[in-house]
């Protein structure tokens, strides 16, 4: 007779997927992350609400007057965000990644933004110490949402994720609080290497996208574009967002085709990198 740890071994061997749950590797996950602008703050249209079933988001906080519970895939109608946060990046990054990839492939995300907040409350070392920038409700409340670690919360999403998918991408939408922090790129490095190890991802197949802020003139923080640029210097794998000519509802937002536009590039980088 089998001794019980050997039959459990071979049980392991012979059915991998005992566990409870089957990867599907045609399944592409992204995690996105940042402030305002990642948040989604364009005005929902119509035509926005018409989203292909193979473009979904993981419900990141309980919204029950859109009837969606957190942890649950949902066909990826906006807001992505938070229950009234409006349109974002990721939106037509979803739509413009199902629209060109083959039939097989889904395409989900999962969008853990904070408006207004410093890059290092994503920091898992030091974020205590960013989580009240701003001391106002609006800011404070946000950071509870995310139970007080908008970092930790996002990694626990993405562990469920990856029950179903596989990790593809990092989006990054910040930059407008750190604007003239030439230590920026630093932050961001500790970030991106961190998600890569507590989620056991490979560098050189997890690219990080990060985002040019609005650039049009009188823009609150367009200085910052020129160190965001610089990224790459720090992150190997780390590609730049242009915002060249995306439009503006302020000096600081995307409009909504502000929004679209920078979805479709973001989508457009990550295909080139697919196709690699």
């Amino acid at each position: 007779m089998l001794r019980p740890f050997i039959l459990i071994l071979l049980i392991f061997v012979f059915y991998p997927d005992i566990n409870g749950y089957s990867q599907d590797s045609n399944f592409h996950v992204y995690l996105c992350f940042g402030q305002s602008n990642m948040e989604g703050q364009g005005i929902i249209a119509l035509e926005d609400k018409e989203v292909s079933e193979r473009f979904v988001a993981l419900q990141t906080l309980d919204c029950p007057e859109q009837h969606k519970t957190k942890g649950e895939w949902y066909k990826a109608i906006p807001p992505l965000c938070q229950c009234t946060s409006g349109l974002s990046p990721a939106d037509y990054f979803g739509r413009t990644m199902v629209a060109k990839l083959p039939d097989s492939i889904k395409v989900g995300v999962i969008n853990v933004a904070i408006g207004g907040c410093d890059i290092r409350l994503f920091d898992k070392d030091i974020f205590k110490d960013y989580d009240t920038t701003y001391k106002e409700d609006w800011f404070v409340n946000k950071v509870a949402a995310y139970q007080g670690n908008p970092y930790q919360y996002l990694i626990n999403l993405a562990k469920e994720a990856q029950k179903d998918g596989v990790i593809k991408g990092i989006l990054l939408h910040q930059g407008e609080t750190n604007t003239g922090d030439p230590a920026w790129p630093q932050y961001v490095k500790k970030i991106y290497e961190n998600m890569l190890a507590d989620l056991s991802l490979d560098k050189n197949a997890v690219p990080l996208l990060a985002g040019e802020v609005v650039a049009v003139k009188n823009s609150c923080c367009s200085s910052m574009n020129s160190i965001i640029n610089t990224l790459p210097n720090t992150v190997q794998n780390a590609h730049i967002i242009s915002s060249k000519n995306c439009t503006a509802q302020d000096n600081a937002h995307f409009d909504a085709e502000g929004y679209r536009e920078m979805g479709r590039r973001y989508a457009n980088k990550m295909l080139t990198l697919l196709s690699n």
